[in-house]
């Protein structure tokens, strides 16, 4: 474990970690103030710094970079990603890329069954001998983008469901892999009917795109308008990059989905030809909408289709949030 330890920085100079005050900015994200990490002495009964080496050393392992991964030392961040899902007793979490099992056994104590879904066959075998003698946890080898979640899901919801007088969904929160982000949140948005809220450790510039992106800059793009169709997104509080290892060249945030049921989303005529317009209007990003979507019909019927939504004719993009997307895909699609 030497050549691990001689990687790290001393234990004591973990950084101060931003956590959400109860004020919240523009944006939807969450003003902070400073918590100060646990003392050593506190740090040393939590399962982080030295554990997680330990864990490592007795794999013989090392953090495989085309996994992206990059393990938490710092236990009081696990504790804050479980407290802002508000995770309780006999809620089902779903946890991807369980890598040691550092934020499995918080999510753990907190009294959750955790599904975790992992792709590293000796990280697998590792935290199922870590929690042999739990019933409260399942792992499973696979990818998360080709996983079929639902299948593994349904079954643990129905049997809480069956002692609940009123249906429960589950939960997501995970240090997910950085380079798997924007796939992931496409996988599990859509998924309210299963899930209430996701709550994931991203790379800093990717959460603060997901949340904040605005219109009329160069951020703006189609994930904004996916992000928002399916959820209320909240920039929660950022990580500092010291507190993993191997360190990355990024800093990481938390950010929370607030997922939407059918019933809350925006109402057009067709899911999957509204998001191959907006799509396809962002595919020629500095082109005025009438060129870019005049493979969809003529520029002019484009025209009138704007001019209907109340949106001006010589619009880019860039320009429209989603109600205007919504408004001007119904249109066409009526048409």
């Amino acid at each position: 474990m030497t050549h691990l330890l001689n990687s790290l920085p001393p234990i004591a100079s973990f950084p101060t970690l931003a956590v959400p005050a109860n004020t919240s900015g523009a944006g939807g994200r969450t003003q902070t103030t400073s918590l100060q990490i646990a003392s050593a002495s506190r740090r040393s009964q939590d399962d982080d710094y030295h554990a997680t080496l330990k864990a490592l050393n007795s794999k013989g392992r090392f953090p495989r970079k085309s996994l992206g991964q990059h393990y938490m030392l710092n236990s009081e961040i696990n504790k804050q990603l479980a407290r802002a899902a508000n995770v309780e007793e006999d809620d089902v979490v779903l946890e991807i890329g369980s890598g040691t099992g550092s934020l499995t056994n918080v999510l753990i104590n907190c009294g959750a069954t955790v599904l975790a879904i992992e792709k590293d066959p000796h990280m697998v075998a590792l935290v199922r001998e870590r929690f042999e003698s739990s019933d409260r946890f399942k792992v499973l080898q696979e990818d998360i983008v080709k996983c079929h979640i639902r299948s593994h899901i349904f079954p643990m919801l129905e049997s809480r469901n069956a002692l609940n007088a009123s249906s429960i969904r589950a939960k997501v929160v995970s240090n997910l892999p950085f380079n798997i982000s924007t796939d992931v949140v496409k996988l599990l948005l859509p998924m309210g009917d299963i899930f209430s809220e996701v709550v994931l450790l991203l790379q800093e510039e990717t959460a603060v795109r997901f949340v904040e992106s605005s219109l009329r800059t160069s951020e703006y793009r189609p994930i904004n308008i996916f992000v928002n169709f399916y959820s209320e997104p909240e920039y929660k509080f950022s990580v500092p990059r010291t507190n993993f290892f191997p360190q990355p060249n990024v800093d990481a945030a938390v950010v929370t989905f607030k997922l939407k049921q059918a019933s809350d989303y925006p109402s057009v005529v067709s899911t999957k030809s509204f998001f191959s317009m907006v799509n396809s209007a962002f595919s020629g990003k500095r082109k005025m909408l009438r060129r870019s979507l005049q493979h969809i019909c003529p520029s002019n019927e484009i025209e009138r289709a704007l001019e209907g939504a109340g949106i001006p004719t010589t619009s880019r993009p860039e320009e429209l949030a989603l109600d205007d997307f919504v408004k001007l895909h119904n249109i066409i699609a009526r048409a």
